[in-house]
């Protein structure tokens, strides 16, 4: 991924969006910017318009607490991420969220449209850029298929292609004991996988991070997992380059 110096930080979320815990990783991140939140509960569309809201109401709630506008996407499907009226509410935004769900769902809605472009410049103009759960794993070249591994995947919205990224690891790792090759296909030589526990966060973007939140980052490899606390620094840009705490 190319960058340039005037691009936003990115925070990679294993979960907690908008809830009052995660609010100073949110108000960091939209310290000195715009006040303007856009929020994005496409990932929730799948199970249906009563979750969509729940999100819409912590995202509103999350907003008041900050004291900026907040202006949420009702994006529902390919039709409405094409929208210019929609896209042109992205500019001018202090941090923009994609919040969790169903992140093939999100990839397939909103890969090339109009709103992803219209989020991908205002990210590099300047604009915080967040994604939970869903949404973090949404910015990464390829969201695999838990159930079926190495097959089924959908093509993500490819921001961070060098990255994968397992939300709410805390709770996923005991369940799948074979993340690596799941998440990483075999010709992938420079993806680096980790894991992001609940109320946590990666921050940075796109080859230094630092973890924030509550509890730890796992950088995972075929040799084992490396952990990282909340500080502390990551560096993706290669196996030489990275260290824990």
């Amino acid at each position: 991924m190319s960058t340039n110096s005037t691009a936003g930080p990115i925070a990679l979320v294993g979960s907690g969006e908008y809830l009052a815990v995660m609010l100073p990783i949110e108000a960091a991140l939209i310290a000195g910017r715009a006040p303007k939140y856009v929020q994005l509960a496409t990932a929730a569309v799948p199970d249906g318009p009563e979750v969509v809201q729940r999100w819409h109401r912590l995202g509103h709630e999350q907003a008041e607490r900050l004291g900026v506008e907040v202006v949420q996407l009702p994006i529902s499907d390919r039709g409405d991420a094409e929208s210019e009226t929609l896209a042109s509410q992205v500019a001018g935004a202090g941090l923009i969220y994609l919040s969790g769900g169903h992140p093939g769902f999100l990839c397939d809605t909103l890969r090339g449209t109009q709103v992803w472009n219209a989020i991908v410049e205002a990210w590099r103009s300047g604009s915080a850029l967040a994604g939970c759960s869903a949404g973090a794993m949404a910015l990464t070249s390829w969201v695999p298929s838990l159930r079926h591994p190495r097959e089924g995947g959908t093509q993500g919205l490819g921001l961070l292609p060098h990255l994968r990224v397992i939300p709410h690891f805390d709770a996923f790792a005991a369940r799948i004991p074979d993340l690596v090759t799941r998440f990483v296909l075999p010709h992938e030589q420079d993806v680096t996988l980790v894991g992001i526990d609940e109320e946590t966060a990666l921050v940075g973007g796109a080859y230094e991070w630092q973890v924030q939140g509550r509890q730890c980052v796992w950088h995972l490899a075929e040799g084992g997992r490396t952990q990282y606390r909340a500080g502390s620094t990551l560096l993706t840009a290669g196996p030489a380059d990275r260290t824990g705490s």
